[in-house]
Order: C-alpha cells, then sequence, then structure tokens
C-alpha cells in the first residue's frame, strides 16, 4: 500500500467517524432536550415528530422511510454518488434517534421549555457543523432542495428554508399553540447560525503583511518553524521614495500566534497588519468546490462533478444543509 492511498483511506475514515459523530450529537440533542417539549423542528426530523405527536409511530421509522422514498424519487436527478452517501446518514441519524427517544422520555432540564430549546439549538448546530465539514449528508429536506435546485433557479439554502419554515408551522394545527411553532422557528435559525460559525471556523485563515528590514530572516523562520509559505513583494515607501520588501504570509487562525511569535522574536520594530480570510483555496488549505460549465461537445471533468451536490451548493448560498 503506498503512502498516498493510505492518507485518502485515512482521510475518509476520519470524515466517517466526525460524520457519525456529529449525527450522534444533533441526535442527542434532538431527543433529550427537543423532542420531549413537543417542539417541531424543520427537515424529516420535524415531519417524523408530527407524525408521532399524531399517531405515536418513532420518529426513527418515519423519518427513516421518508428519506428512502424521497432518495427513490431523486434517483435519477442527483445522482448515485449523492444517493449512495446520504443513505448512509439517513441510516446512523435513524439508528442514533431509535436508540435515544425511549432514553428521555422527560426533557433533561425540567420545566425549562426556552433553556431546553437553546441548548438543544446550540448542539444541534454543533452537530450539523460537524457532519457538514466532513462531507456529510443524511438527506432531509436537502433533497427536496437538491431536485428543486436541478429544475429551477432557486437556490438550495432558500428552498430549505422555506420548506423547514412549513413543517415548523404546521406545527400549530396540531398544538394549537403559537409558542411551539415560535421555538421551532428558535430552533431552525439558532442551529443555522451555529453551524455556520462551525463551518466558518474551520475555513477561516489569517493574512499578514509584514514590512522588515529583516524581512530575509522572517520568510526563512516562517518557512522552517510554522511552515508556511512567503511571498517577498517589491515595494516603495512614497515618503522615504526607497524601496523596501513586504512579506506576505497565509495561515490557518490558529496558527497565528506563532507567525506573531517570529516576527517577534526577529524585528520588534517591524510593522505588521493582520486580516482574517474566510476561504483559502490551493496548496496547503481548502481545495476548490467550483462546478466547472463545460464547453461545447466536452464532458464533465469526474472532479468537477463532486461540488454538484446539496453540500456544496448549499455551502455557496450562505445556508447550512439540514441534517434531517
Amino acid at each position: 500500500m503506498t503512502k498516498s492511498v493510505g492518507m485518502k483511506i485515512w482521510v475518509s475514515t476520519r470524515d466517517y467517524i466526525m460524520i457519525v459523530l456529529g449525527i450522534c450529537l444533533y441526535a442527542f440533542a434532538f431527543c433529550a432536550f427537543i423532542l420531549p417539549e413537543k417542539v417541531v423542528i424543520g427537515g424529516l426530523t420535524g415531519l417524523g415528530s408530527l407524525v408521532y405527536f399524531t399517531t405515536g409511530i418513532p420518529v426513527a421509522f418515519t423519518q427513516y422511510i421518508m428519506n428512502l422514498t424521497l432518495l427513490a424519487f431523486a434517483y435519477k436527478i442527483v445522482g448515485k454518488q449523492f444517493v449512495m452517501r446520504t443513505i448512509f446518514g439517513a441510516t446512523v441519524i435513524s439508528l442514533a434517534i431509535g436508540v435515544f427517544q425511549p432514553l428521555f422520555p422527560e426533557p433533561i432540564i425540567a420545566q425549562q421549555t426556552f433553556m431546553n430549546v437553546i441548548i438543544g439549538g446550540l448542539l444541534i448546530g454543533v452537530g450539523i457543523g460537524i457532519a457538514f465539514t466532513h462531507n456529510g449528508s443524511t438527506g432531509g429536506t436537502d433533497i427536496v432542495a437538491a431536485m428543486v435546485s436541478k429544475r429551477s433557479n432557486v437556490t438550495v439554502g432558500r428552498t430549505m428554508l422555506y420548506t423547514d419554515m412549513c413543517i415548523i408551522s404546521s406545527s400549530y394545527l396540531i398544538f394549537h399553540e403559537i409558542d411551539k411553532v415560535v421555538y421551532g422557528l428558535v430552533v431552525l435559525f439558532l442551529a443555522a447560525w451555529v453551524a455556520d460559525q462551525v463551518i466558518n471556523t474551520n475555513r477561516q485563515a489569517c493574512q499578514f503583511t509584514i514590512f522588515s528590514k529583516k524581512w530575509q530572516e522572517i520568510a526563512t523562520a516562517i518557512n522552517n518553524e510554522a511552515h508556511r509559505g512567503c511571498t517577498v513583494l517589491s515595494a516603495m515607501g512614497w515618503y522615504s521614495k526607497q524601496e523596501v520588501k513586504v512579506l506576505l504570509v497565509m495561515c490557518r487562525k490558529i496558527e497565528s500566534v506563532t507567525i506573531f511569535r517570529i516576527i517577534k522574536s526577529i524585528d520588534r520594530d517591524a510593522f505588521v497588519t493582520q486580516a482574517n480570510v474566510n476561504g483559502v483555496y490551493g496548496q496547503g488549505f481548502d481545495e476548490f468546490k467550483v462546478k466547472m460549465k463545460p464547453t461545447d461537445g466536452e464532458h464533465p471533468h469526474p472532479a468537477a462533478s463532486a461540488s454538484d451536490t446539496p453540500q456544496a451548493q448549499a455551502s455557496h448560498s450562505g445556508h447550512p444543509q439540514s441534517l434531517a
């Protein structure tokens, strides 16, 4: 086994472990905080909750059947790769909810509905974010969104938002309590915001612009100690009319302290600016996820099809995918 093959297997295994972890966190938050309060959230989990409150059928069973039904209709539209990956996620989340639901007949925090909703929404958002950053998919309303986006110009994020709001609002027909609808909307928007934070934190990077007479020493130290590249730019100070060298450095946000320490240890008088960058793509950072449009008579490159998924489109639309 070559090193590259071993690395691919490790990355794939790590992704699946993190997806399962994110899904289990989602299922725990839903079963321990949201469902006992009789709050309906978005996605097929919300539809499963509506069926459970009216018929008593477990959420996991209804959710899984609806996921498989939607995937059967979506097979020819979204493709085999998306369907196979989604079946894995849908199976895991249904199993997790099936295990957790009987364990929590009552909410963890008694007589504190709003607190349970807030905690549940936060944990659901974290779970969604973890699974999403590792290319996870559990179907749900993103299957519907994927089919709609294939046939129209409506974005995945907008379709999912409209669908989830309709599901949450329909809980009023069962309970006739407007506060249940409000709590469901709180979970929807709170989970979406937290998921965005988890996803963007994983991608956040910093851009350093460094002016120093000791630019060569700083660049070498950054290469050797921080293991980051430096770009040397030629510039001219307009006041002094002298040529200067400027270092441009990209790094992960968690590496910024290391960069600062290197600069300070070499030149305390260096002039440094730092800017937050939401997304750095290329060698040593994230991969490009852009759908390339084929020219006339040219078939799409296989690598480009990876971005033609609800996950990638949801990322472009600025709305995190629904995990259920």
